[in-house]
């Protein structure tokens, strides 16, 4: 077998012998591959296993049957586990213009603690939440979370004051920290730097259907509570409603998305190397478990990341105060328009 250098990873721990030209290889045909790795005692599970294996060569062809096929089993889950991430929240909204702020007894300033309670404890739980995917099954951890903000979002149905819808939303953007790390971590494994942004966009544009979404579902529930009437109040049902379609697509999520390529149970044996060697090019491998300072340093110094930072102000905040007050202000506006 004849050796290539592979000088296009900047990352030393990720430096592979480079695959002949696919064009000039037999569609199907299988080579030798011969690893250079700075720490022999540190290779990530993708390392692993392509160690001592023979690899397919892919042709484009190959690629986007490969392609096609992952999009097909990943991006239905993470849409609408996203767009349930951004409807649970915000069901708070919706349940306070259905008699939820009378029923507890808020007055004054309460509902917008309730609204800002949720990002404290969001970002109370942000560096663990992004440190715990590295040590943990990825899929599991996710779906660990999905289903217990789920199970909170119930909760809310059962609060009969103030502080007890305090410490429910606190835990709720605890649980629901995970899912936006989670899904950057999935999204950057499974495709190259040219696919992600494209599929970042489609998952993240499933906040404005669970908008749609929410509002039909509390606009049903209210206009038959208020024909049929109910044991319990339309805004408890509309929490333990959402909650527990939460539950139940974290269930699904926890059964059908694997932590990466290597345990994708859609993939055949040899298309999961497929996989891994597609995202080669992104310099990057799967299942390190080692928190390494100079991949932090490059994060700091990336003008990306503060470019990201700068983004999240400027977007985030008007969000979350139009993402709690949208149904008041709807009211509000209807009120005053007639």
């Amino acid at each position: 077998m004849e050796k290539v250098h592979d000088a296009s990873s900047s990352d030393p721990e990720k430096r592979i012998d480079a695959f002949p030209n696919a064009a000039s290889i037999e569609e199907g045909a299988t080579i030798g591959v011969t690893f250079l790795h700075a720490d022999q005692t540190d290779g990530d599970e993708a390392f692993k296993a392509f160690e001592g294996q023979d690899v397919i060569v892919m042709t484009e062809e190959m690629e986007r049957k490969l392609l096609r096929k992952i999009d097909w089993n990943l991006m239905p889950m993470l849409c609408v586990v996203y767009g349930l991430n951004y409807l649970d929240k915000t069901t708070l909204s919706y349940a306070s213009v259905m008699g939820m702020q009378s029923a507890i007894h808020l007055h004054g300033t309460n509902y917008q603690w309730l609204g800002s309670m949720f990002y404290i404890g969001y970002l109370a739980w942000e560096y663990p939440t992004n440190r715990l995917p590295q040590r943990l099954p990825l899929a599991k951890w996710s779906a660990f979370n999905i289903i217990m903000w789920g199970g909170t979002l119930c909760c809310m149905a059962a609060v009969k004051n103030f502080a007890g819808a305090v410490a429910v939303r606190f835990f709720l953007g605890v649980f629901e920290a995970a899912v936006t790390p989670g899904f950057a971590l999935f999204t950057s494994q499974w495709y190259t730097r040219r696919e992600q942004g494209t599929r970042t966009g489609i998952w993240f544009s499933f906040n404005g259907f669970a908008q749609i979404f929410g509002g039909l579902v509390a606009y049903g529930i209210s206009t038959g509570v208020k024909k049929h009437g109910a044991v319990i109040d339309s805004w408890q049902i509309v929490f333990l409603t959402i909650g527990l379609i939460t539950v139940m697509v974290g269930c699904i999520f926890l059964y059908f998305m694997p932590d990466n390529q290597l345990n994708a149970k859609f993939l055949t044996p040899q298309e999961r190397l497929m996989a891994l060697e597609r995202i080669r090019k992104n310099q990057q491998g799967v299942g390190n478990k080692h928190f390494k300072m100079y991949q932090f340093k490059e994060a700091l110094t990336d003008p990306m990341t503060w470019a990201f930072v700068l983004f999240a102000l400027v977007a985030d905040i008007p969000n979350g105060g139009i993402s709690n007050f949208f149904s008041q202000l709807n009211c509000f506006l209807r009120l005053h328009t007639r």
